[in-house]
């Protein structure tokens, strides 16, 4: 899979961590900055990862700032993104099998580096389950969605 990874300044060390996990679980890492510690805007990079989603560049993302909470709330602004903060490994593979989350977002500041891998293998190795009563709950989603 090709998977968008994006951070802010918080989120930049921990960022490294996650494209190694992703290119270490056989996927091309797509790495869209930001390249460096100086403070930019969550919001901006969240949205490069997320638009690649969109276009079909991208089958998944990965986005990080200091709580995942500011990327998170990014992402679900867009449509087709379901994205969630994960810091435990249930959440980060249940979402994408239940709830078909294409956006993990994780806080740099919050988790360590091999809380981070984990997270990343159990989000990459999922694979949403399909089962009536899931796709029933997306499809409600997806409604709510395009009502605006």
């Amino acid at each position: 899979m090709q998977i968008a990874v994006a951070s802010d300044h918080a989120g930049f060390l921990m960022k490294k961590v996650v494209l190694e996990a992703v290119q270490k679980a056989g996927h091309n890492a797509l790495d869209l900055g930001t390249d460096s510690l100086a403070r930019v805007d969550y919001p901006d990079f969240a949205e490069k990862a997320c638009r690649l989603i969109q276009s079909g560049k991208a089958d998944r993302g990965i986005l990080l700032c200091g709580s995942g909470v500011g990327v998170c709330i990014t992402a679900n602004k867009m449509k087709g993104i379901y994205a969630s903060v994960c810091h435990d490994i249930y959440s980060a593979h249940q979402g994408v099998e239940h709830d078909n989350m294409n956006v993990l977002c994780l806080g740099g500041q919050v988790i360590g580096p091999e809380v981070a891998k984990d997270l990343v293998n159990a989000f990459l190795a999922a694979k949403f389950s399909g089962f009536d009563r899931f796709q029933n709950r997306i499809n409600k989603v997806h409604a709510l969605e395009d009502k605006g």
